[in-house]
């Protein structure tokens, strides 16, 4: 009688080296391809991002019985009206900074030309120092950078003029899609949700969608009232050390507190630059950017956790790696889009098997890590 012999375990082939390779080029060429539409697709995840904020007042002027273009009219309006107030009160110290950069630069310039000198005339009384008079006293050569800034300044206002030719553009066109998106979001995701063949996958895609408008609603628009604090806060500090402009660096900081980590120490080297064009080598240059210092620490240790709980918590890696993707690929734009794109990810990762692992890696874990050891002595379930 023959013996039935045991078939082979079953193992998942594996991918050959090849595919891998086709893998890695569509990856770059997906990024690239990001960095070339850059005037196409950020005002559409600009204006969708907006939209999971202003969605919810859309929705209950809705259920007030107001139809949603009448609504979505109403909330975009109310935008504009706050954003042309805010650059109306901005537009004098703008302009009045604007007007002062160039005599800056020549102070910055001459103020380094002064620590230089004074630098080497004190190398100069070093003993043992081998230099003959006569390089002593030869007279000191024009400033290149002065001469670059004069020879520049014509060229500079092109390129400025031609920034705020396509701001324009793409501020108008990411309005103009915000409102279509608003007057039509139940629309989309009622069709969104009826191409949907399987009921259990409609109910993952619905409970997606709404889970990325509340996290990212509430990520926006819970940074948008610390930053207004934190940037009134900082206006207030500098103008009592007679700072001036200080609501122009109060909205500075509101606006760059948006960008984690990197937005914080633009903010901290912009406030030591007006605080030297201000008090110039006394140590008062250093009040400013202290001042800022010691608030953005405690409402970043304290306040932003406080408030934002474990809900919103997110890897520390990965928003620093996501900040300097979408700023390298997009600029600034990119930069303030980074933490919302990572929350949508987020919402992505946790409704997909294949993601759970990239979902670990995204969420902030208050708890402690365990030991390597005790890891390695875990049985998996």
């Amino acid at each position: 009688m023959a013996i039935a012999s045991n078939p082979p375990p079953l193992t998942k082939p594996r991918l050959p080296a090849s595919s891998w390779a086709l893998r890695a080029l569509v990856v770059v060429a997906v990024v690239f391809l990001l960095q070339a539409a850059k005037p196409l697709l950020l005002p559409v995840l600009i204006a969708v991002a907006l939209t999971f904020v202003f969605s919810t007042p859309v929705r209950q002027l809705r259920r007030l019985g107001v139809p949603e273009a009448i609504g979505a009219a109403v909330v975009v309006v109310a935008a504009l009206t706050t954003v042309v107030g805010i650059g109306s009160v901005l537009a004098g110290p703008a302009a009045d900074w604007w007007d002062r950069a160039p005599t800056t630069m020549r102070q910055l310039a001459d103020s380094a030309q002064r620590v230089k000198s004074a630098i080497w005339r004190e190398a100069q009384t070093v003993p043992g120092a081998r230099r003959s008079r006569a390089a002593a006293a030869t007279p000191p050569q024009a400033d290149p950078i002065a001469d670059r800034i004069a020879s520049e300044g014509l060229s500079f206002t092109r390129v400025v003029l031609g920034q705020m030719l396509g701001f324009a553009l793409q501020a108008a066109a990411t309005v103009i899609l915000l409102y279509f998106l608003l007057a039509s979001e139940h629309w989309l995701v009622s069709r969104t949700i009826e191409a949907v063949p399987r009921r259990r996958t409609r109910a993952l895609v619905l409970g997606g969608i709404r889970q990325a408008q509340r996290e990212i609603g509430m990520f926006l628009g819970t940074m948008s009232l610390i930053n207004l604090c934190l940037g009134t806060l900082t206006g207030l500090a500098v103008a009592l050390m007679g700072l001036p402009n200080p609501v122009l660096w109060g909205a500075v900081t509101a606006v760059m507190n948006f960008v984690p980590y990197l937005g914080p120490a633009v903010v901290t080297g912009m406030l030591l630059l007006a605080g030297s064009m201000s008090f110039g080598m006394d140590p008062m240059v250093l009040a400013p950017p202290a001042a800022f210092l010691a608030l953005h620490a405690v409402e970043s240790n304290f306040v932003t956790p406080w408030v934002m709980g474990r809900r919103l918590r997110l890897a520390p890696l990965s928003v620093f790696l996501s900040v300097m993707l979408w700023g390298w690929l997009w600029g600034i734009a990119g930069a303030l889009i980074a933490v919302p794109l990572l929350l949508g990810l987020r919402t992505v990762c946790k409704r997909s098997r294949r993601l759970k692992l990239v979902c670990l890696y995204l969420e902030g874990d208050a708890a402690p890590s365990p030991s390597l050891g005790a890891l390695l002595r875990k049985r998996r379930p």
